[in-house]
């Protein structure tokens, strides 16, 4: 599930409050490096990344069509943004455990809900995952080790859950017999009083 790429963006692309500036284009390099997206904050690139990815994932500006599969996939594009960000920053910072939990977390999210994606509608699911750049792979079957042990223990959980429900179920019938003492009682109380009441 992770990509195999780490970075997007290309180092040249300047920042959004110094792109559209037209003394720019003179400017030396040296200048253009340090506004450039390379020398930028996280945040910044993440909002990049994050817009182009979103982009990618539109079919067309002005599709309004299948509203809730298009706004799964923007929140694919916007995890996938996310994972990319925090995937570059554990290279540099290897012993962040906050951040790759955070990254976790996402992973785990995404593949959920392109889990969902995939038996909703396949087609958004596979243009998703080949406009972003995902490996897709399910998520596996949990199976257990078999030991000795794990064996013996299952066996005393079945006995002792067994022994369990006979214990309830001679309670439960205890319960029941006085339930149905107590109606016979109450009915031929009942029969008593209507037989000792005087003919009108």
């Amino acid at each position: 599930d992770i990509p195999s790429h780490l970075d997007d963006l290309p180092p040249t692309l300047l920042k959004k409050d110094y792109a559209n500036l037209p003394i720019m284009n003179s400017v030396d390099d040296v200048v253009k490096r340090v506004l450039s997206l390379e020398m930028a904050s996280q945040k910044e690139k993440m909002k990049v990344k994050t817009q182009q990815l979103v982009e990618k994932v539109r079919r067309s500006p002005n599709d309004n069509g299948s509203f809730e599969l298009l706004s799964l996939s923007f929140t694919v594009a916007i995890l996938t943004a996310r994972i990319r960000t925090l995937e570059e920053h554990l290279q540099m910072h290897p012993k962040d455990k906050k951040n790759r939990r955070c990254m976790l977390m996402d992973l785990d999210r995404r593949r959920k809900l392109l889990g969902y994606l995939r038996r909703v509608n396949y087609s958004t699911f596979e243009s998703t995952c080949r406009e972003l750049d995902i490996q897709y792979s399910p998520l596996q079957p949990y199976t257990r080790h078999v030991t000795k042990r794990w064996l013996v223990k299952k066996a005393l959980c079945v006995k002792v859950f067994q022994e369990t429900q006979k214990l309830k179920a001679a309670e439960r019938l205890k319960q029941r017999r006085e339930r149905q003492a107590r109606a016979r009682a109450a009915q031929e109380q009942q029969e008593q009083q209507g037989q000792g009441k005087p003919a009108p």
